[in-house]
């Protein structure tokens, strides 16, 4: 059963906390702006700082069906939008000339009807019927170039043309939501036709507030520890810093180790959690952890 959309910022900060999402203000601004205009929400940032989860959340709040488009190098229109179901058209072609019953005119007309259309992800949400969709179209950065050109139609006229059936519109635009991790810049005419919103890491307070709600069986003195360290692990020059996504993954594994305060040794057992790169795990290994889990224990207990 879908929900109405939210009449304030307020209220979108209230549905995104109803679902454990912590949002700042600037955050649910852009998101209630997007819902309101009915304009796609282009979402850029590190990995792990909640992109996704943004959409993930606004479906499940709002009661609507979440359609999600996953990207990658060589997405084309087949798997993106539609293609046709080719062995059901030549089936179809194998029936029509053993029964000799239809011309070369009539079956060309047929075969290329909407029985034998395959939808996918843009088209779908485009054909939704009852209240709209959310559609996520995740790591938009990862596609080529040609795939954006082909966006610009479906972001800015709620359409896609089908050469052999004609245009497909909305009756009602879908919510959309972008992400892109910003490996390469995407092309101004897609965030045209978008509200943009950066989403950087979080600062401290809002990420003990984050890991009060995600990770609620941690003890308040892990909890701030854990905040404090990879805080302080943010500032340092690594190939990939962590994001929230890890720290809740790592809180997680500390509280199912039974701890209830970090140590050097369980930090250094568990990095491979906070980090994913070997450069970065030999960098702090060792008394860089240590140093690192002094300042966090002295900063939690001046809290």
């Amino acid at each position: 059963m879908s929900h109405p959309l939210p009449e304030s910022i307020d209220a979108t900060q209230q549905l995104l906390a109803s679902s454990a999402y912590v949002a700042d203000r600037s955050l649910a601004t852009a998101l209630y702006l997007a819902l309101t205009m009915k304009r796609p929400l282009f979402l850029e940032g590190e990995a792990g700082v909640g992109k996704t989860e943004i959409a993930k959340v606004v479906s499940q709040s709002l009661g609507r069906e979440l359609i999600r488009l996953q990207c990658y190098e060589g997405l084309d229109i087949a798997q993106a939008a539609y293609e046709w179901n080719y062995s059901r058209q030549m089936i179809e072609i194998r029936m029509a000339e053993a029964e000799g019953s239809a011309t070369r005119e009539n079956l060309a007309q047929d075969i290329f009807s909407e029985k034998f259309l395959v939808r996918r992800p843009l088209l779908r949400a485009l054909e939704s019927v009852g209240a709209p969709p959310v559609l996520l179209i995740d790591e938009l950065d990862r596609t080529d170039e040609p795939f954006e050109a082909y966006l610009l139609e479906v972001l800015s006229d709620w359409q896609i043309t089908i050469p052999e059936i004609g245009t497909v519109r909305a009756a009602e635009p879908p919510i959309v939501v972008l992400t892109s991790n910003r490996t390469r810049e995407i092309h101004d005419a897609v965030k045209r036709r978008c509200f943009y919103h950066w989403v950087d890491y979080p600062d401290a307070k809002r990420e003990l507030e984050i890991l009060r709600r995600k990770a609620p069986g941690a003890a308040e003195t892990l909890t701030m520890e854990v905040v404090a360290f990879v805080q302080r692990l943010r500032s340092i020059d690594l190939f990939k810093l962590p994001g929230v996504a890890e720290t809740i993954d790592w809180t997680n594994c500390l509280v199912a180790l039974d701890k209830v305060a970090l140590d050097p040794e369980t930090v250094n057992n568990t990095l491979g959690v906070l980090l994913k790169y070997q450069d970065d795990i030999e960098r702090i290994a060792g008394e860089e952890a240590a140093r690192l889990v002094g300042e966090a224990t002295s900063a939690a207990s001046a809290a």
